[in-house]
């Protein structure tokens, strides 16, 4: 094995319930010039997918490379089994320092002993500049993750003045209103300020000259809190931004349209750490397509929303899902029911200090009972049927559903074999799973 000053350190800067689309250097409006500079000093992911489109679940599939069910943390706000181990039981006993600073939503203690900063609202960037000297006067490598809270409501960091509401340009499932793009404005500002933070790390890393021997890897986290995109399995939810620079490793100024997920992330740096192989994680090393050697990783990628646990769910309303590299074929575990989440409470229940971000739907209500168009909107959020098929590169924002054709009988046929050799992998029973959570939630 190589010894323990001469592995690579690596850096991971996620934002928080960021829709990849949305960022600049994938082609969105949210200026994001620091995350342009990366990409064209390393490799840019198109198709990276985290498994389910909340904060807690995401970040422990990440950390541990399994899915959430297998894990345990599969609610919202849950906590992995006890007796998982984390990217810290692997990189530790090869000399790795590691480190965690921002949010947190991991649990419990004895699966993620990081070292942490005190502070778990935003990257401390005083706690980063420390811990990466005291990594180089020790001679160790280091690993080190920054949970930024950046886009996640209530969205009042960032500049609007760079957003006029007439000019946004608003994806085609949300109901166009003029509360709708004042918080649109709102949001693709604090993207921006979660990019300046990007930029002040990548400066620290400069400054204490280990970029040379350093994997920076920035991701988006799941989709934001707007409809069709957090808690759910579409693309916008599930979907992620991916960028790693590792100069003279990694070529620089290239994208790859391999597909990988969060559970292939940690295997990828213990491939380049090079501890000793770890058999039993769900992800697999895409170190090649990084590389630049292998242009393909994987030909499905698999989503799982479990939403009771989240702020006003009353009933189950699970979801999962299994894409490739053109379709992406969802099942709806209850629908008899109906959605549930924070957004479609009613506006009586909103406390001022806690759902008053919630301002702007109330105006998809109101058009709602007036505009068919945002009525059938409205009403495909709450409630959707058992299963759905979109073709993907026709139609990105998976408006028309394909489930009923009969000309994709036989690729709906495959899809659904494969998401149920998948689940059965994970000990995943669809809907007892869902009603189970309730045992797993901390």
């Amino acid at each position: 094995p190589t010894k323990a000053e001469e592995r690579p350190n690596f850096v991971v800067i996620m934002a928080d319930d960021c829709t990849y689309r949305d960022l600049q250097v994938y082609g969105g409006q949210a200026q994001t010039p620091n995350l342009v500079s990366l990409a064209s000093e390393g490799m840019k992911f198109t198709c990276c997918f985290q498994a389910t489109a909340m904060c807690a679940p995401t970040r422990q599939n990440l950390l541990t490379g399994l899915y959430p069910v297998k894990n345990g943390a599969y609610a919202n706000h849950s906590h992995a089994h006890p007796h998982v181990k984390s990217i810290i039981h692997h990189l530790q006993p090869v000399g790795y320092r590691m480190a965690l600073t921002g949010i947190r939503h991991i649990g419990p203690e004895e699966v993620y002993p990081f070292r942490f900063s005190d502070n778990t609202a935003d990257p401390d960037m005083d706690f980063i500049d420390k811990f990466i000297s005291e990594s180089k006067q020790a001679k160790q490598p280091f690993g080190l993750f920054a949970m930024c809270s950046s886009p996640h409501t209530p969205w009042t960091y960032g500049a609007t003045s760079q957003y006029p509401i007439e000019s946004i340009q608003l994806p085609p499932y949300l109901v166009d209103t003029e509360e709708t793009r004042r918080a649109y404005a709102k949001y693709l500002a604090e993207i921006t300020y979660f990019d300046d933070q990007v930029g002040q790390i990548l400066q620290l890393i400069d400054q204490h000259q280990v970029r040379e021997n350093t994997i920076v890897n920035v991701l988006s986290e799941q989709g934001s809190l707007f409809p069709f995109e957090k808690w759910t399995c579409y693309d916008a939810g599930l979907r992620s931004a991916l960028i790693a620079r590792y100069p003279k490793v990694i070529p620089a100024n290239t994208e790859s349209d391999a597909m990988e997920e969060y559970v292939d992330i940690l295997p990828t740096l213990l491939d380049f750490a090079q501890p000793d192989p770890v058999a039993e994680l769900d992800g697999k090393s895409f170190k090649q397509v990084l590389l630049g050697q292998q242009q393909k990783h994987k030909d499905y990628v698999f989503g799982i929303q479990t939403t009771l646990g989240i702020n006003n769910a009353t009933q189950g309303y699970g979801i999962r899902s299994v894409r490739n590299d053109s379709l992406k074929f969802i099942v709806n575990l209850f629908p008899e029911n109906q959605f549930e989440n924070a957004l479609t409470m009613n506006p009586e229940e909103w406390s001022a200090h806690r759902e008053s971000y919630l301002w702007w739907i109330r105006s998809w209500r109101e058009k709602a009972a007036e505009d068919h168009q945002a009525q059938a909107l409205w009403e495909r959020y709450q409630r959707r049927p058992p299963v759905e098929l979109y073709h993907i590169r026709d139609d990105p924002h998976e408006l028309v559903n394909l489930a009923y054709d009969p000309a994709y009988q036989e690729a709906i046929d495959l899809l659904s074999k494969e998401l149920s050799t998948w689940m059965q992998s994970q000990g995943d029973e669809g809907r007892e799973t869902e009603l189970k959570i309730a045992i797993r939630k901390n």
